[in-house]
């Protein structure tokens, strides 16, 4: 389903105040009026000074940003609309640090919101499989560290990286952290993002020879220096996701690597109608469920 473009002049124009995010809300959760969540009757009074709604039936009170990413947030709407087209419109990410300044909250703030959008980004893809004709590769990201380089060295997460190739282009990806590579990780990872009786194509990794259990499997022991041929769009999208990581946060910690996996899969699978990610990410924020509240 397309959506539409806005440049940031229009994003302001459209949601300008906190009633304009409030308004924006409410139409898009309760097109045909209000419907209370707990028995599903249309009627209720609205309690301005608190901005709820309580049932004229059951008297339940809801907002119209409960059960949605903004449930218990206590931060103006308003910051969360400027956020949420900061994050979606700047392809390259964007730092915690970055968007602190531009919204003016504190740091945990904005890491927090981060961090909900990311998880909500992950959701979002997981509900795609990937088909085709595939390319499966692992690959390591984290900080420089002495010793051991390649797999097996100190401080660094293991990722399991899938591209579909599309001829001349690839097609969507997955990717995910995992504490090692090995028959399991692989073969969960095989579960959840791709279709049965696929074409798979990997190096020679014993882990990898589980992929064989569910799909059409072709392993090759490559050399290094023709490894480019053989699987050429996963170690493109292995090359950018480095970039991303490097070029906007430097580095990152080894506990949040799957929330920056989540944000990068969501922008390269949708790197053709980039334009559309903000209004998608406020989307997702609409009818998402709850998480912790910020």
């Amino acid at each position: 389903m397309n959506m539409s473009e806005m440049s940031f002049i229009d994003w302001q124009r459209q949601f300008y105040s906190e009633n304009a995010c409030l308004d924006y809300l409410k139409m898009q959760r309760w097109p045909d009026g209000f419907i209370c969540p707990k028995c599903g009757h249309r009627q209720a009074y609205q309690i301005h000074t608190r901005e709820l709604y309580e049932c004229c039936q059951c008297h339940k009170q809801t907002s119209v940003t409960s059960d949605t990413l903004f449930h218990g947030t206590h931060i103006p709407l308003s910051k969360w609309f400027t956020a949420i087209y900061f994050i979606g419109s700047d392809k390259g990410g964007i730092s915690a640090l970055r968007l602190k300044k531009l919204i003016e909250v504190n740091w945990r703030t904005a890491r927090l919101i981060l961090k909900k959008l990311r998880i909500a980004m992950g959701h979002r893809d997981r509900l795609y499989w990937l088909s085709g004709n595939i390319e499966l590769d692992d690959c390591l990201v984290g900080g420089k560290q002495k010793g051991k380089r390649g797999r097996g060295a100190a401080g660094k997460t293991p990722i399991i990286v899938a591209v579909e190739t599309q001829g001349e282009r690839a097609g969507y990806i997955a990717m995910q952290a995992v504490n090692r590579i090995s028959h399991q990780s692989v073969e969960q990872f095989v579960q959840a993002h791709i279709l049965p009786n696929q074409y798979v194509r990997s190096d020679g990794l014993r882990a990898l020879t589980i992929i064989d259990k569910t799909q059409h499997h072709e392993a090759r022991v490559t050399p290094k220096e023709l490894v480019d041929e053989w699987l050429p769009w996963v170690h493109i999208a292995i090359s950018n996701l480095k970039t991303f990581i490097q070029g906007t946060f430097h580095g990152i910690s080894k506990k949040y690597v799957q929330e920056y996996l989540n944000e990068f899969i969501y922008r390269f699978n949708r790197r053709r109608i980039e334009k559309q990610i903000p209004m998608r990410l406020l989307n997702i924020a609409i009818f998402h469920s709850p998480m912790n509240s910020c």
